[in-house]
């Protein structure tokens, strides 16, 4: 296969762009090093097409999880590009905000008030200067990946290794202020007993709670119910992170599913399918809190990322599209089971079906992974070891792609058990935590 025009970009990006990408989860280096086709062409429903014109079907993060009906969706793109024709930022404000507004409280009808932003970790950025200009407290006890603003990487300075079981190991707090020490303490998913611990040793201090209500696993029994009850008699804010997990499950918040409210909760990526969005909804003491801080920018204010989220929304409701992610999340974590029987090896299968991850058990699991990653690429597939499921992926897409994942298992069968995979792949492995790249 041949994409030397991907490689031949991105090599010229590692000199201009520190890194070459935006994104660490887009860089090459942790998917498959030097034969990734970095850079699309154009993309359509699970279908992408590189600079050198090989076609891939996406069974890997489809947009890092933020197309979740499929690329260039046809209804999403028709308003999108309704709003460019109407003129995309002006100055006075646009109406589609408000009936955003309506729409997400409609569906969450414990939330009163709402604000907005364009990307996940700026919105959490601003959850976090609202709880903190409620409460005027500063400590903020947190479960699980809340992006890369100064309020959560700090939770470095205090610890280096604060943020290994939450975030990628070995990340440095470089160019955090050092007087941000010890106001983020993370604490385990699922050990309550952490958490009660942190609570009665920052007890006056704590500004919020924040949280993803589910992420790999399910929370245990009595969980969230715990420290919802904890954060309500003692006053204190509770924030969930539905950036990754709103609008899989359900047409809105995992948190309903939970049946658990909390007092604040943060979207992006699902609301709007690759169009820049995020909102805060919140209680009404909550959220009034944003008037005595200053909280503003000019690009929260523009009509495309409101009219994708509407239309986004609508499509959830009118074509029940969390249960299409759940039913082929499904398959292919079933498809990963059956592999797993079939070839007597044991395969992990953690997180919600429209979120899987896998892992082979293996002493050279992350070598013979980069292995599968680049025979599935040579078959016309993109593939990590996460699949987060679309509404255009179809049962036939799982199908060829469980098939082709058979016929490679089986041509590496002998070197998995014999554990002799470097004698085939000479290549690099994909790295799997934080690297500088040169």
């Amino acid at each position: 296969m041949n994409i030397n025009k991907s490689i031949s970009l991105y090599l010229k990006a590692k000199q201009i762009i520190p890194g070459g990408t935006q994104l660490l989860s887009k860089r090459p280096e942790m998917f498959l090093p030097e034969l990734w086709p970095a850079y699309y062409r154009k993309c359509k429903g699970v279908k992408v097409f590189d600079l050198d014109g090989n076609k891939y079907i996406d069974m890997s993060i489809c947009g890092v999880g933020a197309c979740v009906l499929g690329y260039a969706d046809p209804d999403v793109d028709y308003a999108v590009s309704e709003a460019i024709k109407a003129g995309n930022m002006c100055t006075l404000n646009v109406p589609e905000e408000i009936e955003l507004a309506e729409l997400l409280l409609e569906i969450h009808p414990w939330a009163q008030m709402i604000r907005y932003a364009r990307t996940g970790g700026e919105a959490m950025a601003i959850a976090i200067r609202i709880v903190r200009a409620l409460t005027g407290k500063e400590k903020i006890l947190f479960c699980g990946y809340h992006g890369w603003h100064d309020w959560y990487i700090s939770a470095n300075l205090a610890e280096y290794t604060a943020l290994d079981g939450q975030l990628l190991p070995g990340l440095e707090p470089k160019g955090i202020p050092r007087a941000l020490q010890a106001t983020a303490i993370p604490f385990q998913y699922n050990d309550l007993t952490s958490f009660q611990s942190l609570v009665k040793q920052y007890s006056n201090e704590i500004a919020a709670v924040v949280l993803e209500p589910v992420r790999n696993y399910w929370p245990e029994k009595n969980f969230l119910e715990s420290i919802r009850q904890i954060t309500k008699e003692r006053n204190i804010p509770l924030v969930f992170d539905e950036i990754t997990s709103g609008f899989r499950m359900t047409n809105g918040g995992i948190h309903l599913k939970l049946g658990i409210d909390p007092d604040l909760a943060v979207f992006a990526k699902a609301i709007s399918n690759g169009y820049p969005m995020a909102a805060l909804i919140g209680k009404s003491k909550i959220m009034n809190a944003a008037q005595k801080t200053f909280i503003s920018s000019t690009y929260w204010t523009d009509k495309i990322g409101p009219v994708a989220a509407l239309a986004t929304i609508k499509k959830f409701k009118k074509c029940d599209v969390s249960s299409h992610l759940v039913s082929v999340g499904n398959l292919v974590q079933n498809g990963w089971k059956k592999l797993a029987k079939k070839f007597n090896i044991k395969i992990d299968i953690t997180g919600i079906s429209p979120l899987s991850h896998w892992k082979i058990d293996s002493e050279d699991s992350q070598l013979l992974h980069t292995i599968i990653t680049k025979k599935m690429l040579d078959k016309g597939f993109l593939v990590t070891r996460a699949f987060y499921s679309t509404y255009a992926h179809k049962k036939e897409h799982v199908e060829n792609y469980i098939n082709s994942l058979d016929i490679i298992l089986e041509e590496l069968i002998q070197y998995i058990k014999s554990g002799t995979l470097k004698t085939i792949y000479k290549g690099p492995t994909a790295h799997t935590g934080f690297k500088r790249l040169a």
